[in-house]
């Protein structure tokens, strides 16, 4: 069925939407909060949570792209539940290695905070993303949106686990750089 029927059963308060929206997109978000989650149980109440949040809100709303406000509900909610599970201690699992990685070019510090509004430093990262080479941009995204394993996007690239290591250390290092170039302090 086409996005734009779907969201149409939702408007309309049909149920149907909801185990539609399971079949059509529900392998997809299931990927995003099980690389987030890496546990079976927190990752069903994550989409559990995503179908309710979407019965909730696309009243409302009419999505542009219903895999991307999918997938981004079900991002968010994996975050939020992965942050209040590990609150005191820091998880084992991919997630950590993600944010770790990040933080070295886009930390939390009081000044960025203060210097830019998290819409232009989103606006910064997506326009950063926009130039990259079509192979380092899916890497890059693959890494920091879906967060999967270094071995599963080289298994998916062809690539070796050093070069898509190289790949996004270098990409890393060059968005610190762009961010620099566009005023926001690190």
């Amino acid at each position: 069925m086409e996005d734009n029927k779907i969201i149409q059963l939702y408007w309309n308060r049909d149920t149907d939407a909801i185990e539609i929206t399971k079949q059509k997109y529900g392998r997809y978000c299931t990927a995003i909060a099980q690389n987030i989650l890496n546990n079976n149980e927190d990752t069903e109440e994550c989409l559990n949570d995503t179908y309710l949040k979407a019965w909730n809100s696309m009243p409302k709303i009419w999505p542009k792209q219903l895999s991307v406000y999918l997938g981004t509900i079900t991002r968010n909610l994996s975050f939020n539940r992965y942050k209040k599970k590990y609150a005191n201690k820091r998880g084992s699992g991919e997630i950590a290695l993600v944010l770790d990685e990040l933080a070295e070019c886009v930390s939390g510090k009081e000044l960025v905070e203060r210097q830019i509004e998290e819409k232009e430093l989103i606006t910064y990262i997506n326009s950063f993303i926009n130039l990259l080479p079509r192979e380092k941009r899916t890497i890059f995204v693959c890494r920091y949106w879906y967060s999967d394993s270094i071995a599963q996007i080289a298994q998916e690239n062809n690539m070796s686990i050093g070069s898509v290591t190289m790949i996004l250390k270098r990409t890393r290092e060059k968005l610190k750089e762009y961010l620099i170039n566009k005023g926001v302090e690190l």
